[in-house]
C-alpha cells in the first residue's frame, strides 16, 4: 500500500478545520464570543468563518461573558450546539456561574430530559508576558466539577479530534486549549484530515513507548515531557510519555497500565500544586492495583505555587521546563 500522505499543520488551523466542518455538517453548530466573527478571531482561529456562514453562526459578542456564556447555554438547552468561545479561560470566571450551575448541572438536576450541549473553549494556562490575570491553568477546576467534559489538547491532532468530539456531544464540554501552542505545527496523517476524524473523549494516548519510568502531563507540557525523554534516552533512561488528552473523565487504566511496566511516576502539569491534575492522578494510582508496582513514590512538576509574575525570567522559573523533568525523573529513579 501507498505510504500515507502526512502534511504540516498548525494547531490553529486544526482548530479552524474542525470548526469549518461541524458548522458545514449541521446546521445546529452556531460560534459565538469576542472578536470571532468580523476579526476572523482574537488568534485568528475561526479565520474565514463568517465570510463563509455569516451573522446568524458566527457571531460577535458585547465583552460579557455572563452574558454571552448564558446565550449559549440557554440555546444548548433547546438543541443548538453551541460553541462559545472565551478569549482567555481566565474570563470564564466571569461566567463560572452558567458553566457550573447553569451547563454542568441541569442534565442531572432535570433527569437527563434536558441536554446541554455545549462546548466553552478558548486558551488556557500561561501565554507568554500576561502576568497572573491571564496566565492560569483551569484544567483541575473544571475537572473538579460532575456534568462538564474537559479536554486538553497537545498535538494537531489532539485539537481536530478532540473539538469534534466535544461539538457532536450530548453534554457540556470545557476545551482547554494552549495560546503557545496555536502557531506550532504538528505532523498529521491524511486520515487526521478527513472530515470524519474524530478522538473518543476519555481515552489518554501513549506518545512514546519507555520502559524506566512514566511521565504522564496534557497541553502544551506534553511536548516539554517528550524533549525531556530525549535528553533522558542519551543517558539510557527511557520515559514512557502519556498524552491524557482528556482531564475528566480521566483514563486512569492507561496509566496504570503504565506504571505496572515501569515502576515509576512523575506527573508534569503548568497548573498549581495543591489539588492539581497530579494530586488527582497520584491518588488515584495509590488507590487502585498499580500502587504495588512502584519502586519509588510519585513526583510532581507543577507550576509554582503564585500568581504569575510578569517579568519573564521569573515566569519561565514559574512554568515546568525540560530540565525540570529531567530532575524529577532522576529523583524518582535515584540517580
Amino acid at each position: 500500500s501507498p505510504p500515507a500522505v502526512v502534511s504540516q499543520v498548525t494547531v490553529r488551523d486544526a482548530l479552524n478545520q474542525a470548526l469549518d466542518e461541524e458548522l458545514e455538517r449541521d446546521e445546529r453548530v452556531f460560534l459565538l464570543g469576542e472578536e470571532v466573527a468580523q476579526y476572523d478571531g482574537a488568534y485568528k482561529i475561526s479565520r474565514g468563518l463568517w465570510k463563509k456562514y455569516g451573522d446568524k453562526r458566527v457571531i460577535d459578542t458585547p465583552i460579557s461573558e455572563m452574558g454571552f456564556a448564558g446565550i449559549a447555554v440557554g440555546a444548548a438547552m433547546v438543541w443548538l450546539r453551541p460553541v462559545c468561545e472565551f478569549m482567555t479561560f481566565n474570563f470564564s470566571m466571569q461566567a463560572i456561574d452558567q458553566v457550573i450551575n447553569s451547563a454542568a448541572k441541569t442534565c442531572y438536576m432535570s433527569a437527563g430530559s434536558i441536554a446541554v450541549p455545549i462546548v466553552f473553549r478558548g486558551p488556557n494556562g500561561a501565554s507568554a508576558g500576561v502576568a497572573a490575570q491571564h496566565s492560569q491553568c483551569f484544567a483541575a477546576w473544571y475537572g473538579h466539577c460532575p456534568g462538564l467534559k474537559v479536554v486538553s489538547p497537545w498535538s494537531s491532532e489532539d485539537a481536530k479530534g478532540l473539538l469534534k468530539a466535544s461539538i457532536r456531544d450530548d453534554n457540556p464540554v470545557v476545551m482547554l486549549e494552549s495560546e503557545l501552542l496555536y502557531g506550532v505545527p504538528f505532523e498529521m496523517s491524511e486520515q487526521a484530515q478527513s472530515k470524519e476524524f474524530v478522538i473518543p473523549i476519555g481515552k489518554a494516548k501513549i506518545e512514546r513507548q519507555g520502559t524506566h519510568v512514566t511521565l504522564v502531563s496534557h497541553s502544551r507540557p506534553v511536548g516539554h515531557c517528550m524533549e525531556a525523554a530525549a535528553v533522558l534516552s542519551k543517558e539510557g533512561v527511557e520515559c514512557e510519555v502519556i498524552n491524557l488528552r482528556t482531564i475528566r473523565p480521566m483514563d486512569i487504566e492507561t496509566v496504570e497500565a503504565s506504571v505496572v511496566k515501569t515502576n515509576h511516576l512523575v506527573t508534569v502539569e503548568g497548573g498549581w500544586p495543591q489539588f492539581g491534575v497530579g494530586a488527582e492522578i497520584c491518588a488515584r494510582i495509590m488507590e487502585g492495583p498499580a500502587f504495588n508496582y512502584l519502586d519509588a513514590p510519585a513526583v510532581r512538576v507543577t507550576g509554582a505555587d503564585v500568581p504569575m509574575p510578569y517579568a519573564k525570567i521569573l515566569e519561565d522559573n514559574c512554568i515546568p521546563q525540560v530540565k525540570d523533568i529531567v530532575f524529577a525523573v532522576k529523583k524518582a529513579l535515584n540517580i
